[in-house]
C-alpha cells in the first residue's frame, strides 16, 4: 500500500515536473520570438530614419510576426504609415498596437494616435471616444486633453453644420414643393381660362344661331310672297317671255315693280296734260303779227 502511494506521487511528481518544462521551453521561445521581434524593429527604425520604407516596412511586418508580444512593432509601423497619410492602414496598426499592448503607457499612445487618423478623416465623434480612452490609460496627459477638445469643438461645428444643411434641404425641397404647386395652380387656371373662352365661344355661336332663327323668322307675308313666288315660276317655266308685271307677283305692303312703272307713266301723264294745257294758253293769248303792207 505505501509502495503504491510512492508510485504515484512519483508519477505526479514526474507530471509535474514534465509540464514545468514544457512552460518553461515555450516561455524560452516566446522570449527568443520577442528578442528578434525587438531586433527586426530596431532595424526598421534605423531604415525609416534611411529614408527607405519598403525595407522598414518589410522589417516591421516580419517583426509583427514573429511575436504577438511587440507591441512597438505595429505601432512604429503605423506612425509610418501616418506620415505617409496613409490614415487607413495607419489606424489598421495602431489598432494592433492598443491590442498587444500590455502597458497603459503603450495603450494611452495607440488610442491618441488613433484619435488623431480620426480628426484626419474628419471623424470626429471617433475621435472624441479614441482620446477619452487615451485618458483612461493616462489622465495627465495634457496634449490628448488639448486634442479631445479640439475633437469636440470640431464636432459640434460639424453637427451644426449638418443641421443647416439639413434645413437647407427642407427649404429647397418645400420650395420645389411650392414650385410645384404654383405651377399646378397656373396649369388649372389657364385650363379654366380655356374652358371659359370655349364656353364663351359656345355662347356666341348659340347667339349667332339665335339670331339666324330670327332671321328666318321674319313676318310670314314676306316668306310667304317669296313662296308664292317661286311656286308661281315652278308652275309656268314657259312664262319667261310674258310681260313682267304678270311674272312678278307684288308683295303684301309692298310695291311690285310694274306698279311702280304705273306710277311713274301716270305721273308723266299729269305732267304731259298740264304741259299742253299750258302750251294751248299760250297760242290763244298770242297776238297774231299782220303782214306789212309794201
Amino acid at each position: 500500500m505505501y509502495k503504491m502511494r510512492l508510485l504515484l506521487g512519483l508519477t505526479f511528481f514526474i507530471g509535474l515536473n514534465a509540464q514545468a518544462q514544457e512552460e518553461t521551453k515555450a516561455l524560452k521561445e516566446a522570449e527568443k520570438a520577442l528578442t528578434a521581434s525587438t531586433n527586426l524593429t530596431w532595424e526598421a527604425n534605423k531604415q525609416l530614419t534611411a529614408n527607405d520604407f519598403l525595407m522598414a516596412e518589410s522589417d516591421y511586418r516580419r517583426a509583427i510576426s514573429k511575436s504577438d508580444k511587440n507591441a512597438t512593432a505595429p505601432f512604429n509601423l503605423g506612425t509610418a504609415y501616418y506620415n505617409r497619410e496613409s490614415f487607413g492602414e495607419a489606424f489598421g496598426r495602431f489598432k494592433q498596437a492598443g491590442e498587444k499592448a500590455s502597458s497603459k503607457t503603450d495603450k494611452h499612445k495607440s488610442f491618441h494616435n488613433m484619435g488623431n487618423v480620426f480628426m484626419k478623416s474628419k471623424e470626429y465623434e471617433k475621435a472624441v471616444e479614441a482620446y477619452k480612452e487615451a485618458l483612461r490609460n493616462n489622465p495627465t496627459d495634457e496634449e490628448t486633453r488639448y486634442n479631445l477638445a479640439l475633437a469636440k469643438e470640431m464636432l459640434k461645428k460639424q453637427q451644426d453644420e449638418q443641421k443647416n444643411d439639413e434645413n437647407q434641404d427642407n427649404k429647397d425641397n418645400q420650395d420645389q414643393e411650392d414650385q410645384k404647386d404654383k405651377n399646378k395652380d397656373q396649369n388649372d387656371e389657364g385650363e379654366n381660362e380655356k374652358n371659359d373662352e370655349g364656353e364663351q365661344n359656345e355662347d356666341e355661336n348659340k347667339d349667332k344661331g339665335d339670331e339666324g332663327d330670327n332671321g328666318e323668322n321674319k313676318p310670314e307675308e314676306n316668306k310667304e310672297g317669296e313662296g308664292d313666288e317661286k311656286k308661281e315660276q315652278e308652275k309656268k317655266p314657259n312664262e319667261g317671255n310674258q310681260p313682267e308685271e304678270q311674272k312678278q307677283q307684288p308683295r303684301p305692303n309692298q310695291l311690285s315693280k310694274q306698279q311702280i312703272q304705273n306710277l311713274l307713266e301716270a305721273m308723266q301723264n299729269e305732267e304731259k296734260k298740264v304741259q299742253e294745257k299750258m302750251e294751248a294758253k299760250k297760242v290763244k293769248g298770242k297776238k297774231i303779227k299782220n303782214e306789212k303792207d309794201w
